[in-house]
């Protein structure tokens, strides 16, 4: 089973509300102060690089962000997928509550010319419990953290969270 084939694998894992991408996007996508230009053969092309060492892994992942598939939820989705392609080829994952949300935005505008930043950084937070459901469960609380504006800055651990972990 491929990890995207146009993104269709991709949503057998996501909830319902995340499933608005369009198979060839045509249309441009403004982001803060980022601007995600239209794709045409990206996600073949994306889903044809390899992945089997840590670093193939968070090359294909800085690829899909900058290749931004989906109207609304790329990061939450990309860092599931990402989570996913690290326990299926190292039987690894992120344990994301050791990464704070500057130091990974900071981390992810730099990726796509300076990937060494985001590698260290996903690096240093890897984890063997990836059968742990609260692992994956707080990995998807800590997703929506990095998401929320500035007002809201503790980190899950520090409040309750959507999840009750």
């Amino acid at each position: 089973k491929r990890e995207v084939n146009e993104g269709r694998t991709l949503h057998s894992y996501l909830p319902i509300s995340y499933i608005l991408i369009y198979r060839n996007r045509a249309f441009l996508i403004a982001e803060n102060s980022h601007c995600y230009l239209p794709f045409t053969n990206t996600l073949k092309q994306i889903e044809a690089m390899p992945e089997s060492t840590f670093d193939e892994i968070v090359n294909k992942y800085v690829e899909m962000n900058i290749a931004h598939p989906f109207t609304e939820g790329n990061g939450r989705s990309a860092r599931i997928w990402l989570d996913l392609i690290l326990k299926k080829r190292l039987a690894k994952c992120v344990d994301w509550s050791k990464i704070s949300k500057q130091d990974y935005m900071n981390a992810m505008m730099l990726s796509p010319t300076k990937s060494s930043v985001l590698k260290k950084l996903l690096n240093n937070a890897l984890t063997n419990k990836i059968n742990d459901r609260e692992m994956f469960m707080k990995g998807i609380d800590y997703s929506y953290y990095y998401e929320e504006s500035a007002a809201d800055d503790n980190p899950p651990d520090m409040r309750r969270g959507r999840f009750g972990i």
